[in-house]
């Protein structure tokens, strides 16, 4: 049987202390968060395109990097560098299904490649959804 002096002993305080982890260069706090992904995903990306769920997990994976996440070129809807080997590994993925996810969301051109681990991403995740909803990227165009 344990006791609670053991317990007390292991519990760790949920104030932000130093030996806070870092991810991915910056501080993290552990915890819950949020990100904002438009409802259009919900009610048509997803119902209209039939999309699997590993190529469901590679979009929100691209989106939340792109515009969920501090970018320098968000106002473009470009991603920073990202490592396809990290991507397949935080997903729990096998790298071909990442490739092969890639090319699907880049037929739907819900993503285009700008150069291997950098993709251009809509913020409504086409040209027509954006148009409608006010979203431009500085005349970026690709």
């Amino acid at each position: 049987m344990v006791d609670i002096h053991s317990i007390l002993a292991d519990h760790r305080s949920k104030a932000k202390t130093d030996d806070t982890p870092e991810i991915g260069g910056r501080n993290q706090e552990l915890g819950p968060s949020t990100s904002e992904i438009p409802d259009v995903f919900f009610d048509k990306i997803i119902v209209d395109f039939k999309l699997s769920r590993v190529e469901i997990l590679v979009l929100m994976y691209i989106y939340r990097r792109v515009w969920c996440l501090p970018n320098l070129h968000r106002s473009h809807g470009i991603s920073q560098m990202m490592s396809h080997t990290e991507m397949a590994k935080n997903l729990g993925l096998a790298i071909e299904d990442i490739y092969s996810s890639l090319r699907k969301l880049e037929e739907y051109d819900f993503i285009r490649t700008i150069r291997a681990g950098q993709y251009f991403s809509r913020r409504f995740f086409s040209k027509e959804m954006d148009a409608s909803f006010g979203q431009t990227y500085d005349d970026f165009e690709i």
